[in-house]
């Protein structure tokens, strides 16, 4: 039936992936960029992304990219929104679909990174990027600001385990304001997802805060029962 469509115009196809990362050091939400290898924009900052092969769908192009990129597979991946205004890419009319995704910083191989030429940025002071990047990461921030709220899937971004400083700095860095501790600590113990290990992080302080690890299967099991997860806090 290919013959059909002999007379409609053609367009390129792409995806573009919005890679944040937390830096637990720094207590930064980063951002995952790359110098552009051709034209056009030559060596200008630009998301990670590439043009949907005949053979894929395309949440198996943005897997691909990301796979390929940071050489990390089963990552948290969403499907955001597509692009296609007339002129965003000089180069032909492109049409891209973004994906934002969240890894931990210390997952990403260094060497990995190095090789494909990737780089962590901070979102506080982010460069110039091409085309309507900017407008792509804007979105997705906005996207990750309101899903940390009501889902877990900040704990994408810290280390398996990790203290109560730990998370509300990650909170505080996606909401880019400072939360209550307080009101914060009671909000996430309350829901009691939280196992307390039987150790301490002493690099920070000599008294120690204990760690905890997120339990996925029982926010599962309560999930399916009904659980409604809340750490909207002021």
């Amino acid at each position: 039936m290919k013959h059909l469509y002999a007379n409609i115009p053609k367009h390129y196809l792409a995806v573009d992936c919005i890679i944040f990362g937390y830096d637990i050091v720094e207590k930064e939400l980063k951002l995952l960029l790359i110098k552009r290898s051709f034209e056009p924009a030559l060596g200008r900052w630009s998301l990670a992304g590439g043009f949907v092969q005949e053979n894929e769908s395309l949440d198996d192009a943005a897997c691909r990219v990301l796979c390929t990129l940071t050489g990390l597979s089963d990552l948290y991946m969403e499907q955001l929104y597509t692009y296609g205004e007339m002129n965003r890419d000089p180069g032909a009319r492109v049409i891209s679909t973004s994906y934002f995704a969240l890894i931990g910083i210390h997952e990403l191989d260094p060497e990995i990174q190095k090789k494909n030429g990737a780089h962590w940025r901070s979102i506080s002071n982010l460069p110039e990027l091409i085309f309507d990047h900017r407008i792509m990461v804007d979105r997705a921030l906005n996207e990750l600001v309101e899903k940390v709220k009501v889902y877990p899937v900040g704990f994408e971004l810290l280390p398996e385990k990790f203290t109560l400083v730990q998370l509300q700095n990650l909170y505080e860095a996606i909401y880019m304001r400072p939360v209550d501790k307080r009101n914060f600590r009671k909000k996430i113990l309350s829901m009691e997802l939280l196992d307390k290990q039987d150790e301490k992080e002493r690099e920070t302080s000599k008294k120690g805060a204990w760690y905890y690890r997120f339990n996925v299967e029982k926010y599962r099991e309560l999930a399916r029962n009904g659980f409604f997860f809340n750490l909207a806090v002021s």
